[in-house]
C-alpha cells in the first residue's frame, strides 16, 4: 500500500489508530509538546490571540478553535492570558478538533469550568470570524513520498515482504504534479506530498478570506526542502516506523511553502522561526516575571524551558511558524520585519 494510506491507517484507525487509542503526551507518553514544557509559551500565544482579535475589529461572537488540542492546556493558557482583554471571553466560542475521545476526556478535565464544544475536523466548525490555532498538528497528517528516476518518478509503498513490514518503490510513472513543484530536483531525490495538510490550509485559507479572522500553524519543517522525514517516536526515543503499526507516532516534516499557496486567497505570513517567534511576542519578559521571586530552583526550571523553546540549538529553529489573515487584515504580531 502507499506510504499515505499506511500513515492514515497507523494513526486514525478507529479501534487500532495511535490517536484514538491513547494520550501520548508527558514524561509518560511518547513525546512532549511545547505547550506542556511552560505555560510561557500558552500565554504569549494567548497575547498574541488578543491583539489579533482586536486588530481585526474585536468581532463579537467569533470562534477560537485549536485543531489537535493535546491535553487543552494551550487553549486553557490562552484563554487565562487573552481573557484579561475586556469583551475577550464572552465573545470567544471555543471549539476543540479532537478524534481521539480519550484526549477529549483530558481536555475536558483541563479546561474545567469552560463552555467547550469538539468538532471532528475543521469543516464543521460555526460559520464566523474565526482565529484558528495549530499546534503540533500538520506533521502528523499523512504524506505521500515520491523518488526521481529521471524523467519519472517511484512512489514509496509498504509489502509485506519475508513475514516482515518493509519499504518498497513502486514502478517508474509519470507524476505531472510531482514534476512540476521540484522541477530541478537530481536523479534519485526524495520528495513528499502532504495532500491533507495542503487541504485544512485550503480550507481554512478560503474561510478566513471570506469571513475573517487568523489562523496560526507552529510545526517543525522548513518554507521548503526535499529528503526523506518520516520518522516514528515511541517513550521519547525514534523507532522504526514499521515494527509496531499504531504504536508510534508517525510524523513528517511540514513544507510551509505548499501551504502557503493552498491557502489563497487568504495571505500568508512567514514562515518564521519559533525562537524569533516568541522572543517577539515577549517570552524572555515573561519568563523573567515568572522567576522574580522564586527560588534558585525553580527560577532554573523556567529559564531551561525558555531555552528549550527559544534556542537554535533546541526548538528554537526546528520549529517554524507561519500564519493566515485576509488581504487587507493588519501584519499580525511576531511577523513584521
Amino acid at each position: 500500500m502507499p506510504l499515505i494510506e499506511y500513515m492514515g491507517l497507523c494513526l486514525g484507525h478507529p479501534e487500532h489508530g495511535y490517536y484514538i487509542t491513547r494520550d501520548p503526551l508527558g514524561a509518560a507518553g511518547d513525546f512532549i509538546t511545547a505547550p506542556e514544557i511552560s505555560q510561557m509559551f500558552g500565554e504569549v500565544i494567548g497575547a498574541w490571540v488578543a491583539q489579533v482579535w482586536h486588530d481585526i475589529g474585536a468581532p463579537a461572537p467569533f470562534v477560537l478553535a485549536e485543531l489537535g488540542p493535546g491535553r487543552g492546556t494551550l487553549m486553557r493558557d490562552v484563554l487565562r492570558a487573552a481573557g484579561r482583554l475586556p469583551g475577550f471571553a464572552a465573545a470567544a466560542g471555543i471549539w476543540l478538533v479532537e478524534t481521539s475521545p480519550a484526549l477529549q476526556q483530558r481536555q475536558a478535565e483541563t479546561l474545567t469550568n469552560t463552555a467547550v464544544h469538539w468538532a471532528d475536523d475543521a469543516s464543521a466548525l460555526p460559520p464566523g470570524p474565526m482565529i484558528l490555532l495549530a499546534n503540533e498538528f500538520l506533521d502528523a497528517l499523512p504524506i505521500r513520498q515520491f523518488q526521481r528516476t529521471d524523467p519519472v518518478w517511484r512512489e514509496r509503498q509498504v509489502a509485506l515482504t519475508g513475514g516482515k513490514l518493509g519499504f518498497v518503490w513502486g514502478p517508474p510513472r509519470a507524476q505531472p504534479e510531482v514534476a512540476a513543484r521540484f522541477p530541478e530536483v537530481a536523479d534519485g531525490t526524495i520528495v513528499e506530498l502532504a495532500a491533507p495538510a495542503e487541504a485544512v490550509a485550503a480550507r481554512l485559507g478560503a474561510r478566513i478570506a471570506a469571513q475573517g479572522g487568523a489562523a496560526l500553524f507552529i510545526d517543525y519543517g522548513a518554507w521548503d526542502g526535499t529528503g526523506d522525514t518520516l520518522q516514528a517516536v515511541a517513550a521519547h526515543r525514534h523507532v522504526d516506523p514499521l515494527t509496531t503499526p499504531g504504536a508510534a507516532d508517525l510524523t513528517a516534516h511540514v513544507r510551509f511553502r505548499a501551504l502557503a499557496e493552498a491557502a489563497r486567497p487568504a495571505r500568508a505570513h512567514g514562515c518564521v522561526a519559533q525562537g524569533v517567534f516568541l522572543e517577539r511576542l515577549g517570552i524572555t519578559e515573561r519568563a523573567r516575571r515568572l522567576a522574580r521571586g522564586q527560588s534558585p530552583e525553580l527560577a532554573a526550571n523556567i529559564a531551561g524551558a525558555h531555552r528549550r523553546l527559544t534556542h537554535p540549538a533546541e526548538m528554537g529553529n526546528l520549529f517554524q511558524v507561519l500564519a493566515l489573515t485576509r488581504e487587507d487584515a493588519p501584519v499580525p504580531p511576531g511577523f513584521a520585519p
